[in-house]
């Protein structure tokens, strides 16, 4: 096995965390090198995750508002038809140019890509064995984990990378489902259905929870599973699946005290884990934490000297922004001896429609922590952008504290939910009372305008309601 030169900087994996990591360690005068073993970089985010499925949701509410909303707008379409392998041929042409251009990125800072899968080989050695065999080592000063996250399996469900498929079978099903059974009520299983709804499908939520979108602001996911069943999804809660088979040409759910399901797809979405598997961690003695994520400290460093860790396989929600902000600080860590995120401050978004998208604590948080706060909410029904766009559904909600007007978090349901949150997000990240977001003048007319109102309401003060 040749050996390779040796980098200051080497990353296993090249999705958000591990190119935007290697990226910002090139910046600072590093010689980097990323392991990768897809052909493309970008990792699951950008080849079958975050952006595909953006990409579809924007065809997807393309092809229903034009059918159904543009002749309220004096724009009069006939016989609208679904050109699904166009709306899917759209969906890769973006994946290729986002990843062409990490691609390109990596060759301007003058990172080396290894393409194949990278394992530890004891300290400081990294082992890439190429899809035919063969192995090279390179030896690097610093090793970052970077290797993202995969589905959570659930017993009894068959996934037959078709019919029964996870997020990524479900971005490039070349026919419309006809009935389609989402098994999970969180992000990604919404995000989907809806997509699939939008195109045509029947599709059916099933939740072992009492709820929706765990985690989220509770009177928002509430919300949003009122609009969601008025778009025609339907949700059965407090349901535990206990099997998905083939049985034919169709699919057959099996719930615990229910009547089986019939269909003809179905999407496992119960969740994600740590990507860990053969990096052979044991070789540097690092022992797994009970729910499978690499243990490190507050500056990304495990227990094995000169490797770290960052993005989902550690703590944290398993977002690409996160990731990215994790990989920018160890890097940072490393070289100028700061870095930091602050993981109060990682915006949550759901791209439905409306967009949900929180950030800081909420309510149930605020509760449960004893900690005294103010509300102030503010619907776009009252906002005059929001009504002359045709998307008046949602509001605004913040949370600031009962004594210092401290912002502690903020939850929107409505249009551009995801572009709305980044203003509070910023605002925290200064310290900002709700006076503050109140007191700054927001341009007439904006969505943006209630995220205004919604502040001056904390005081009891909006105007426009």
């Amino acid at each position: 096995m040749a050996e390779l030169q040796a980098f200051d900087v080497i990353f296993i994996g090249g999705g958000p965390a591990g190119y935007t990591g290697a990226i910002r360690a090139a910046q600072l005068g590093q010689t980097v090198a990323c392991v990768e073993v897809e052909p493309r970089l970008g990792g699951t985010c950008l080849r079958v995750g975050c952006i595909p499925s953006k990409a579809l949701l924007e065809s997807s509410d393309k092809f229903l508002e034009t059918k159904n909303t543009l002749k309220k707008h004096g724009v009069l379409v006939e016989n609208v038809t679904l050109d699904l392998a166009a709306m899917l041929k759209r969906k890769e042409t973006i994946v290729t140019q986002l990843t062409g251009g990490i691609a390109g990125l990596f060759k301007k800072n003058k990172i080396t890509r290894f393409l194949g899968h990278g394992r530890l080989d004891g300290g400081g050695r990294v082992v890439v064995k190429a899809a035919d065999g063969a192995e090279t080592a390179i030896t690097g000063k610093h090793i970052i984990l970077a290797t993202g996250s995969v589905v959570t399996p659930l017993n009894g469900v068959a996934l037959d990378g078709d019919r029964i498929g996870t997020s990524t079978e479900a971005l490039s099903w070349s026919q419309v489902p006809e009935h389609l059974v989402v098994i999970g009520g969180g992000v990604i299983g919404l995000e989907l259905g809806s997509v699939w709804l939008r195109l045509g499908a029947k599709v059916t939520v099933l939740e072992y929870a009492d709820r929706i979108l765990a985690g989220t602001d509770l009177e928002v996911a509430n919300a949003a599973q009122k609009l969601f069943k008025r778009q025609g999804m339907d949700f059965r809660l407090g349901v535990r699946v206990t099997g998905a088979q083939r049985d034919g040409a169709d699919v057959v759910v099996t719930v615990a005290e229910n009547e089986p399901i019939r269909c003809s797809h179905v999407l496992l979405a119960v969740g994600r884990k740590p990507n860990t598997a053969g990096l052979a961690l044991e070789t540097v003695g690092i022992t797994l934490e009970p729910r499978g994520q690499i243990p490190v400290d507050d500056h990304f460093r495990t227990t094995a000297p000169g490797i770290y860790a960052v993005g989902d396989v550690i703590h944290g929600p398993m977002l690409a922004h996160k990731a990215e902000e994790d990989a920018v600080a160890c890097v940072e860590q490393i070289v100028q001896g700061c870095g930091h995120v602050d993981y109060n401050l990682v915006p949550g978004v759901v791209y439905t429609e409306p967009e949900i998208a929180t950030v800081g604590q909420s309510e149930e948080d605020l509760k449960k922590a004893g900690i005294a706060y103010r509300k102030g909410s503010f619907p776009f029904a009252a906002n005059g952008r929001a009504i002359a766009l045709g998307h008046t559904d949602g509001f605004v909600k913040l949370l600031a504290d009962a004594t210092t007007d401290r912002v502690l978090g903020c939850a929107i349901i409505g249009p551009r939910a995801g572009d709305l949150i980044a203003e509070v997000a910023a605002a925290m990240a200064f310290g900002a009372s709700s006076e503050d977001i109140a007191r700054t003048c927001h341009a007439h007319p904006t969505l943006a305008e209630v995220v205004k109102e919604a502040a001056l309401a904390v005081d009891g003060r909006a105007v426009n309601l």
